[in-house]
């Protein structure tokens, strides 16, 4: 079946989005209230996934965490392509010289995980959601560099450009009537990949403790409350495993169905 994986990933995203939207205003329980006379039950009714050492319902807390989830990835990437996405294309269009500072500058930047900036920030502003979701953004900010400065240079190499500055148009205009709408696919399936990147780095500083404080759930920290009942329950650290896993999936399923769509090259060969 062609496409069968871009299907499968707008499932998965799909899914991801409905429940992220179903728990803004509804969950089976509150994922906050801590009831000890429950803890620890296994998948039973009502508590269709059970509850944790708190005898919070655990699919409750998988709803409420799909929010943060797209929340940290939406703001994650929005700050990677506001930042990236110019300094890529200021260094497709501009003198050698100044393309070169800039990617010199995006390669310094890119030598700097996600997980150390987010120490730093935490280290002065504490840890928070926007603490993570700053950190996982600035962390991205090559990743898109890259991708529309090469973009980019393909553009500006194409008759149409040529033409256009030929008959005196600006680099500003050429940039946005020519570069940004041929490159904005190529930045699209960027960004569908880059948000799986962040839900998984989102988990990571959540288990690490650097990501969203509690009360509110995280699926990175049920993970970390989890791990100390790993043989007990392993349930417990399944959903939450589960749950990261088939997000990141769907999102890299999409992009890589976006990129085999949209790039003329890779349709020719199908």
């Amino acid at each position: 079946m062609k496409r069968a994986g871009l299907w499968a990933g707008v499932v998965l995203v799909g899914c991801v989005v409905l429940v992220a939207a179903v728990a803004q205003f509804w969950t089976p329980f509150d994922p906050i209230r801590v009831r000890p006379d429950v803890r620890l039950l296994g998948p039973s009714w009502p508590h269709l996934l059970g509850t944790d050492n708190y005898g919070i319902d655990i699919l409750s807390m998988l709803m409420s965490g799909a929010r943060i989830c797209l929340m940290v990835g939406i703001i994650a990437v929005a700050i990677a392509a506001v930042v990236g996405v110019p300094l890529g294309m200021i260094a497709g269009m501009a003198p050698s010289w100044i393309s070169e500072v800039i990617m010199r500058g995006v390669d310094v930047l890119y030598a700097f995980p996600a997980l150390l900036l987010a120490i730093l920030l935490a280290a002065g502003f504490g840890g928070s959601t926007w603490t993570a979701m700053t950190a996982i953004g600035i962390a991205t900010i090559p990743a898109f560099a890259r991708v529309a400065r090469a973009a980019t240079l393909s553009v500006m190499s194409s008759d149409y450009v040529l033409a256009a500055r030929a008959s005196g148009t600006g680099r500003l205009a050429t940039a946005w009537r020519h570069v940004l709408p041929n490159i904005a696919p190529v930045i699209g399936v960027q960004a569908s990949v880059s948000f799986g990147i962040a839900i998984l780095a989102e988990a990571a500083l959540s288990y690490l403790g650097l990501g969203t404080p509690p009360p509110v759930p995280t699926w990175g920290r049920m993970l970390r409350e989890a791990q100390t009942y790993m043989f007990a329950d392993p349930l417990q650290a399944l959903w939450p495993g589960l749950a990261i896993a088939l997000a990141v999936l769907g999102f890299n399923l999409l992009g890589d169905g976006l990129r085999d769509l949209l790039d003329p090259r890779l349709r020719e060969l199908r």
